[in-house]
């Protein structure tokens, strides 16, 4: 299995430190928020994003891909009721893909809550047309640029658009292209699903492009009450072969310790499956 972990937590240390500590703490791969590097991802040019993927394997570790990718932008907006709004959010989606590629990523999630709920008079159903919408304009690019973009279902708590991998599939199936994928999230399935993890593993297996780890005290796995154990053989069992990634939204125990008590737990995971 690939390991990686999402850089943000690391706040205001610099890049190249923060693949040093990553690296030694035993991961391959580093999935990027792009306001944590930037607060303008158009502005940054090809050189610059090539050399944080040089530096990044210079530690032996490959950027991933990008996530929380509306956060901290101003005027875009997945279910907006203005066209304009939403052409402009597609049209962001491209640059991003663009610079995910450009680094040697290969997966986009979409979280970004606070740019997708429902605004006032916008209906459920209406919301949906609108995604399928900004993501049928960006698809073209996102194929072009050989990478996929990851729906991902969240929580009530976060977001009241696409709270199951049910409701994502749905959006899937109006969007209708090969590059828009499902991306299943530990912590959102626990707060939202009726359903275990390991079926929801195994029914979306065909469809799952990316997934993250996490407790729902917002720390790394194996630092909550989540077992692991069938989790990770679900996994395994339907032959996934993705990135598996460490999110985290709790910094307080500090990075390094979240970094390497993570990894050590899914491998000590693993070892005990191995063993079984």
């Amino acid at each position: 299995m690939k390991f990686a972990i999402c850089q943000e937590l690391f706040e205001d240390t610099s890049w190249e430190e923060q693949c040093r500590i990553i690296s030694e703490a035993g991961y391959t791969g580093i999935e990027v928020a792009p306001f944590s590097i930037t607060h303008d991802i158009a502005s940054v040019s090809d050189e610059e994003l090539l050399q944080l993927k040089a530096t990044a394997e210079t530690f032996g570790l490959e950027i991933i891909g990008l996530h929380w990718l509306l956060a901290k932008t101003e005027g875009l907006y997945l279910t907006s009721p203005d066209p304009q709004v939403r052409q402009a959010t597609a049209d962001y989606l491209k640059v991003l893909a663009k610079a995910c590629n450009v680094m040697g990523g290969r997966v986009l999630v979409f979280g970004s809550p606070f740019q997708r709920n429902l605004l006032p008079g916008v209906s459920t159903q209406q919301a949906m047309e609108y995604a399928a919408e900004v993501f049928k304009e960006a698809m073209p690019t996102f194929a072009a640029e050989n990478v996929r973009l990851c729906m991902e279902p969240l929580t009530k708590k976060e977001t009241d658009f696409i709270n199951t991998c049910a409701e994502a599939v749905e959006l899937m199936k109006l969007v209708d292209h090969p590059a828009f994928v499902l991306h299943q999230d530990v912590k959102a399935m626990l707060g939202a699903e009726a359903d275990s993890i390991p079926d929801l593993i195994h029914r979306h297996r065909d469809i799952c492009g990316h997934f993250h780890v996490n407790d729902t005290n917002l720390l790394g796995p194996g630092m909550g009450d989540t077992d692991y154990h069938p989790i990770m053989k679900a996994l395994l069992d339907v032959g996934y072969e993705g990135w598996i990634s460490v999110e985290v939204f709790d910094y307080s125990p500090g990075a390094e310790k979240i970094s390497k008590k993570s990894l050590d737990y899914m491998r000590q995971i693993l070892s005990d499956l191995n063993a079984s």
